[in-house]
């Protein structure tokens, strides 16, 4: 399969970007956020969103994040992976309800480094699902691993940011 034919956009509102969001987002408060309202296939026989629908959320909001804010030229050279998610489930999103789903990043660890994810219902103090995946950035080229340095870290305003 050719890679131009694997093109993901991050489906999260695209429609709600505004400029600047997602620069910073190191914590739950400085976090890039986005709301989705579940549809129809996203329920499970439990009549609750299903866990793999939280999964997708998490993959979107993550594309969503990277497309908002890297310049075409990083873009261009590379694209990122994910190695592991760690994903825990508490209060389930129902029918008519919506979803806030926030992400930022955590710590790096050469060419790879953790996303935060945290997806609740608007104003709520507890979580509906929560996740850590780590991501791995790959240069297109070579199709090989490459550190994350501040050339990949300043368009989103992380250089020298403490993250964890």
């Amino acid at each position: 399969m050719d890679d131009a034919t694997i093109q993901l956009a991050g489906i999260i509102g695209p429609d709600q970007a505004v400029p600047g969001e997602g620069i910073g987002a190191a914590s739950f408060e400085t976090a890039l956020v986005r709301r989705v309202e579940p549809g129809p296939g996203d329920f499970d026989v439990l009549g609750h969103v299903n866990n793999v629908v939280y999964l997708r959320w998490v993959q979107d909001i993550a594309i969503t994040h990277w497309n908002a804010v890297a310049p075409k030229d990083l873009d261009d050279r590379y694209f990122w992976i994910a190695l592991k998610h760690t994903i825990e489930y508490r209060d389930p999103i129902l029918p008519g309800e919506q979803a806030e789903i926030r992400t930022w990043f955590g710590k790096i660890h050469g060419p790879r480094f953790d996303r935060h994810v945290d997806i609740r219902k608007p104003g709520a103090k507890r979580y509906s699902s929560r996740s850590v995946t780590e991501w791995c950035c790959i240069d297109k080229q070579t199709k090989r691993p490459v550190r994350i340095t501040d050339e990949i870290l300043d368009p989103f305003g992380l250089v020298g940011v403490e993250l964890g």
